[in-house]
């Protein structure tokens, strides 16, 4: 039996990077160490990280007056280095609350500035996305930061904020490189790579160079961005394995035809799936508004809440795993990343109606 894994991160790498990592696990390409073992510093690894760099720019377009940054942390990290990095000697900056992520930034960057929330949909549960003409912004804010993408509502923007100079942040964690992005239009994007670049211990931040060098005084060497651009993401040992896994995922989408390819790819899978969620005559129900639902990560629930136990008994029974939705929302939640085959949401969606037909 076929298992798909349904999980929001750490979550589905591809097939065949999972098998070239398996055949390189013990000597990488005849040096006789495992990448795991090699110096970060050695030529070997020098290399890995360097090819991962050049393929990263070349997928995302990303303009030469940007820096890459491989580091640790996870996007929890940068909920900090964000605020001490860009405020410039500014004391407030423009936040989104879409969701449990852009919650989640805005308490961490209230420790270090005054944080203007510019809108929020808490007032619907997070299922949608206030319009732009609603946002209360600040004039003098260092930044407007939003999440692209909210893992646990299954909430996605569909554009990109026009905020004119001021230096756009987005946290694309759950949906970086699964579409086109015109990087020119950030000052900072970060994700961490547990969902479509790789295993969980790495983060990636691409940051315009003109916001380097502005850290807050005694901000620790760690959480300077400066320091890391210097230093070619070499400052510490980095997350030499994840850093490898990735620069295989990279040439995986490169190979499968790009961002726009995936992009694609990944337009129909989530239109397959709310289809037969909208099409199930209210068996199933997708509360996110329409326009604002997600590529990513489909949340919905069952008309019937008692039948969730069952759903997900049923569906690990077929090999499709880790669909149970998160603790703060309940019902399912499929999260369809670019490693996430087609035949994968063809198979959910066969087994959601065989369910649905079963106990009706």
């Amino acid at each position: 039996m076929v298992m798909y894994n349904f999980s929001a991160g750490p979550a589905v790498l591809p097939r065949e990077v999972l098998f070239q990592a398996q055949q390189e696990l013990l000597d990488w390409q005849g040096t006789g160490m495992s990448v795991m073992e090699m110096s970060h510093r050695g030529k070997e690894f020098m290399g890995i990280a360097e090819a991962a760099q050049i393929d990263l720019r070349d997928l995302l377009a990303i303009p030469a007056n940007y820096k890459v940054l491989f580091l640790q942390g996870g996007a929890h990290l940068q909920f900090a280095m964000v605020p001490l990095n860009l405020l410039r000697g500014k004391a407030t900056a423009d936040y989104v609350n879409t969701g449990e992520w852009s919650k989640k930034a805005i308490a961490e960057a209230g420790k270090f500035c005054k944080v203007n929330v510019v809108c929020s949909s808490a007032d619907k549960n997070f299922s949608y996305i206030p319009p732009f003409d609603s946002w209360q912004r600040d004039s003098n804010a260092a930044y407007l930061h939003y999440t692209s993408n909210e893992t646990i509502g299954g909430v996605e923007f569909n554009s990109i904020p026009a905020v004119g100079d001021v230096p756009l942040v987005a946290d694309m964690s759950s949906n970086i490189l699964s579409r086109v992005v015109d990087v020119a239009k950030y000052g900072v994007i970060y994700a961490g790579a547990q969902k479509n670049i790789g295993p969980a211990g790495l983060c990636i931040v691409i940051v315009r160079e003109d916001l380097l060098g502005h850290a807050l005084p005694n901000v620790p060497s760690m959480l300077n961005y400066k320091v890391h651009a210097d230093n070619d993401s070499m400052y510490n040992t980095p997350p030499t394995y994840g850093i490898y896994i990735a620069g295989l995922v990279f040439k995986w989408l490169k190979h499968n035809g790009g961002v726009a390819a995936i992009e694609q790819t990944n337009i129909a899978k989530a239109a397959m799936l709310y289809s037969a969620i909208d099409g199930s005559n209210g068996f199933y129900n997708c509360p996110v508004a329409r326009a604002d639902r997600s590529c990513m990560n489909v949340a919905f629930t069952l008309q019937n809440a008692s039948l969730d136990n069952a759903f997900l008994k049923q569906a690990e029974q077929q090999g499709l795993m880790q669909l149970k939705g998160h603790r703060s929302v309940g019902g399912m939640r499929a999260s369809i990343y670019n490693a996430m085959p087609l035949a994968g949401v063809e198979a959910l969606v066969s087994f959601m109606g065989e369910f649905a037909r079963k106990v009706a």
